[in-house]
């Protein structure tokens, strides 16, 4: 299989599209947004609660639903349809944000919560694809190729995004509001685009009939209860889940904690969201490096290479003084953040069985949505504890050797004569 073949090409792309759904408006300008437009005249405390009801509200949807949905699209043998229907719900959402009012903050985050549900429930089903385009032995490079492209892509859209925020004129805009506004429908139109090549060249076999869709939620669910007891047989996959859990919640943090924690030491905002884009760039070539060392040392070894790098960057972070150190880390970051999360991706797709990859990889993208929980709360309470934000970072070191170690027991080669037993 060549990773340039048409089918590969248009199902990676899918990763370009969707990922300035999540730097642009999840990581970039909306938590800014909603809290100098949308929730003006309440105090910075507020803003914060509000914001947070918005996430946690997605994430609960999507951490019931995701499960649920893998199995329903597994016996449609309707994974494309689903995604197309999170997908256009995302990106309708993400549209509807130009349209909602200054100090319209309740709409706002409705709105969000919606494209948020969307995009994470699309994702379930684009993960699930990648039995369909790819063998067992090159999931992880494609894997690798398709979070690539989801960096550059994102990158992109978010540079030209921060350029029309901090030079509008040169767009006929008016202001720096008018820019972040424009965002949203950019974003819109960029995710609508970018996934037709899956839609229309990405084709899915159907393991069973088509049938009405309240079969198909009653079989979805029934196959639902029959996942929990696989998964309970399957002890590899089950392992690995585990230590998924432990080092992508380390991971994740890293992510949306960074910029409060460089806040915290004195850095300029302007300074961080340069380093985010810096992240993005760099993230590029390293998913692909990272998907050949798969291929070269197995997914499992250089997962473990990514785990050691996060870990000497905590290090580094807790010892940092300056804006230098600061771009340091950025890179370190971007040199494994794709590798870690894509060859977990492929990793996980070799330990299952390829018939059910939709429900199991629902459980794989619930952990996901999930994660983030543990680190914020050891970061919060070992700051509060100690008073030194820099030990508060250093703490999730814990994760990533908690996951590391569980990851240890999990053998490849036993956990894909688990899956084909079943």
């Amino acid at each position: 299989m060549r990773i340039a073949d048409r089918t590969v090409l248009s199902w990676a792309l899918y990763d370009w599209a969707n990922s300035v759904f999540a730097t642009t408006v999840m990581a970039g300008f909306f938590p800014v947004f909603f809290k100098e437009y949308w929730s003006a005249g309440a105090s910075a405390t507020v803003g914060t609660f509000r914001l947070g009801v918005a996430n946690a509200g997605a994430s609960v949807v999507i951490l019931l639903l995701a499960p649920v949905l893998g199995a329903i699209a597994d016996a449609g043998g309707a994974r494309k349809r689903f995604l197309a229907f999170f997908a256009t719900l995302g990106i309708v959402m993400s549209a509807g944000l130009y349209l909602v009012a200054h100090g319209a903050w309740v709409l706002a985050a409705v709105v969000y919560a919606l494209a948020v549900i969307g995009y994470s429930g699309a994702n379930v089903f684009y993960d699930a694809l990648l039995v369909e385009v790819a063998t067992p032995d090159h999931y992880h490079r494609v894997s690798a190729l398709g979070y690539a492209l989801g960096y550059l892509g994102g990158g992109l859209l978010l540079a030209l995004n921060v350029v029309m925020v901090q030079r509008p004129a040169w767009f006929g805009l008016t202001d720096a509001a008018q820019a972040v506004r424009i965002a949203f429908p950019l974003v819109a139109v960029w995710w609508a685009v970018f996934s037709v090549p899956l839609l229309r060249n990405v084709r899915e076999h159907r393991t069973r009939p088509m049938r009405g869709a309240g079969h198909s939620v009653r079989r979805g669910l029934k196959q639902l209860a029959e996942t929990l007891r696989h998964v309970r047989r399957l002890r590899f996959v089950g392992q690995f889940l585990v230590a998924y859990w432990l080092y992508i919640d380390g991971v994740d943090t890293v992510v949306r904690m960074a910029v409060n924690y460089g806040l915290e030491l004195g850095f300029h905002a302007g300074d961080l969201l340069l380093a985010l884009l810096v992240t993005q760039f760099v993230g590029f070539p390293a998913a692909i490096v990272f998907g050949r060392l798969g291929q070269r040392w197995g997914p499992r070894a250089s997962i473990f290479v990514a785990i050691g790098v996060y870990m000497l960057v905590l290090v580094w972070a807790a010892r940092m003084r300056d804006t230098t150190d600061f771009y340091g880390i950025a890179v370190a970051i971007g040199l494994v953040q794709g590798g870690i999360q894509s060859l977990s991706r492929s990793l996980y797709a070799r330990l299952i069985p390829p018939d059910k990859a939709a429900e199991f990889f629902g459980f794989y993208n619930m952990l996901g949505k999930f994660a983030a929980v543990l680190g914020p709360l050891l970061m919060g309470w070992v700051g509060w504890a100690t008073g030194s934000p820099r030990l508060s970072i250093l703490s999730l070191v814990s994760l990533f050797l908690a996951g590391g170690l569980a990851l240890w027991f999990v053998d490849e080669e036993a956990g894909r004569l688990e899956a084909a037993r079943l």
